[in-house]
């Protein structure tokens, strides 16, 4: 829109008046043509269009972060899933296990081998862990709503039956320089050139204050007939200079606002490609303390099903009391839920350092801003 100020304007006029009951003696016939054109001499009008067109492409990037964020959410949600998938099926494993264990204290506490109290507390886990499956249940169900949503899709319309386990994670990617992050990073290109456009708007506001020159031309016929009225033109060229005087300190006042807005825009791109380097770094040093953390969650889980092994026997022998096998017992199953959730701590974070250095996705829209 701005782009047609760069272009001189042409109008188009034709009336007449035609007087009844004498044709001919009161009628009128006019036809003219128009146009103006103002000389861009500081640049006023190129710079409201260069400041529209950085505007263009800041809402072309806005568009990419949504993107991202959303591809960010829904791989986020998905692996929340599967995750929620495991942990079912390790709860309800846990929960035949400890089943399976309160079968066999019934059968000693029957054989009088074994004391009710202990008959008691495994009965108790049995039903923390039916509790446990029951949410895990809801969790799963819940995640598969969210992912249908995500997709566009009604809640209860989407087929995820079949849950496969946790991809392996790949290798981290490589980063790069600060520098190509800040290129490639729609959020950081999007102040980048919102602060452009505040720019422009300065250099506008500033020449608001300078003269301006309009060059005009019409060519007009006026006749009786219409049959006449395209015999005879008359033509005219006129050039004006526009100087401003007194505003009321309005254009001083533009000027000043549009400076302060400059300044706004130069702190939002500061602290975005500030930011932009942050997350990157941050999700680095995340990632590296999640695979530790991953890699002492793992031993747990070994040292722990030693333990209980180790004390179950020692229960059967008669050598350990069962309240030390129940709570070994406890400790395992609760280390292994911990470590499928540390594997999805781990995956977020990834996702997140995947979600800090992505670049533009290739679309329609980020195509035709490009090329205008």
């Amino acid at each position: 829109r701005e782009a047609s100020s760069k272009w001189p304007a042409l109008d188009g006029r034709l009336q007449g008046q035609v007087q009844d009951p004498e044709p001919g003696s009161g009628n009128s016939f006019e036809a003219g043509l128009s146009t103006s054109y103002e000389v861009d001499l500081w640049g006023r009008i190129q710079s409201r269009v260069d400041a529209e067109r950085y505007r263009s492409i800041a809402t072309a990037a806005d568009y990419q972060t949504a993107l991202l964020t959303l591809s960010a959410e829904i791989a986020l949600t998905y692996l929340e899933f599967l995750t929620a998938g495991s942990q079912l099926e390790l709860i309800r494993s846990q929960l035949e296990t400890n089943r399976k264990i309160y079968g066999s204290l019934e059968g000693r506490f029957a054989a009088g081998q074994g004391e009710r109290a202990d008959l008691l507390r495994q009965a108790q886990l049995v039903e923390a862990t039916t509790s446990q499956m029951y949410m895990a249940e809801a969790e799963v169900q819940l995640l598969k709503n969210q992912l249908a949503v995500l997709a566009g899709q009604v809640p209860g319309q989407l087929e995820l039956d079949d849950v496969p386990p946790l991809p392996k994670l790949p290798d981290i990617p490589q980063t790069g320089l600060p520098a190509e992050l800040i290129q490639r990073r729609p959020d950081v290109r999007g102040n980048y050139n919102r602060l452009k456009a505040a720019d422009e708007d300065l250099a506008t506001a500033v020449s608001e204050s300078y003269p301006r020159i309009s060059i005009s031309a019409s060519l007009t016929t006026e006749e009786n007939d219409f049959s006449d009225i395209f015999e005879d033109w008359v033509s005219s060229l006129a050039g004006n200079l526009l100087m401003p005087l007194f505003d009321g300190s309005r254009r001083k006042s533009e000027v000043e606002r549009s400076l302060a807005l400059r300044n706004q825009r130069l702190y939002a791109y500061s602290q975005s490609v500030l930011t932009a380097v942050r997350e990157v770094e941050d999700a680095l040093i995340l990632e590296s303390r999640q695979s530790q953390r991953l890699d002492s969650l793992q031993q747990q889980v070994r040292l722990a099903r030693e333990a209980q092994q180790q004390l179950q026997l020692q229960y059967i022998n008669g050598a350990s009391d069962f309240l030390d096998v129940l709570t070994a017992l406890t400790n395992e199953q609760r280390l292994r839920r911990d470590l499928l959730s540390a594997r999805l701590d781990l995956y977020e974070t990834r996702i997140a350092l995947y979600r800090a250095i992505a670049g533009p996705v290739n679309t329609s829209i980020q195509t035709q801003v490009n090329e205008g």
